[in-house]
């Protein structure tokens, strides 16, 4: 076994030619130290990959051993795990359409009117305009104003700032009860397509429009100290 220093060493002295000296020797531990710091110099890492990289590297290190272990747990392996997402998928999809855009459910008591007063003959014309230009969404808000502003005027409804569509159908329906189904309806519209992300289209936009002038002819139920009034 070579050691470092000892008469090998002296041996190796008396080999070399006069004047020459033998190489000099480090111990092992002394040199791996030196190499370690050698090795840590920053030219040794410029094409390291940054900590944000190796975050990424061992998420999808973890994403393919989790696939690869419901791979095996799962009937039909990997088939089966594509098939399973797939209808999820579908079924995140039918609900979507079917309830609408999530914020509905925060947003869907917004405001009926802004801070602008406006009679029912201007949102009417508001409401033409927009669905002549094919805006169907703003002609759809603009009607169902025009409706519930109409109410007011007829003083089937009281003016009341910050009342909501829904809480406007369920008022005038208690004095014109035989349109009950087609005021909600319209007012969960008017909540469709300005706070559940819904497309109108010229069919909803005619919808409301029969209903403003079905309203209009519409013949009142109301209850006075007398009794009902026809």
């Amino acid at each position: 076994m070579i050691t470092t220093g000892g008469p090998i060493t002296r041996v190796t002295a008396a080999l070399l030619p006069q004047g020459e000296t033998p190489p000099l020797t480090t111990p092992r531990d002394a040199a791996r130290e030196a190499a370690e710091r050698e090795l840590s110099k920053p030219l040794y890492h410029q094409n390291d990959p940054s900590p944000i990289e190796r975050a990424i590297d061992r998420f999808w290190e973890w994403l393919g051993d989790l696939m690869n272990s419901a791979s095996d747990a799962t009937p039909g392996g990997l088939t089966g795990i594509i098939l399973i997402t797939v209808v999820v998928i579908l079924l995140i999809g039918a609900l979507w359409w079917r309830l609408g855009s999530p914020r509905r459910a925060a947003t869907s008591a917004g405001l009926l009117f802004d801070e602008r007063i406006r009679s029912a003959a201007d949102h009417r014309a508001s409401a033409e305009a927009h669905a002549a230009a094919g805006r169907w969404t703003e002609a759809v808000q603009e009607r169902m104003r025009a409706v519930v502003r109409s109410l007011e005027e007829r003083t089937l409804l009281d003016p009341r700032p910050g009342r909501t569509a829904d809480e406007a159908a369920a008022e005038a329906a208690l004095s014109l009860p035989a349109h009950t189904a087609e005021l909600r309806a319209a007012a969960r519209t008017f909540d469709d397509v300005t706070y559940g992300g819904r497309a109108a289209d010229t069919g909803t936009y005619a919808r409301l429009r029969d209903l403003d002038l079905t309203l209009e002819r519409a013949k009142p139920v109301l209850t006075t100290t007398g009794g009902p009034a026809a």
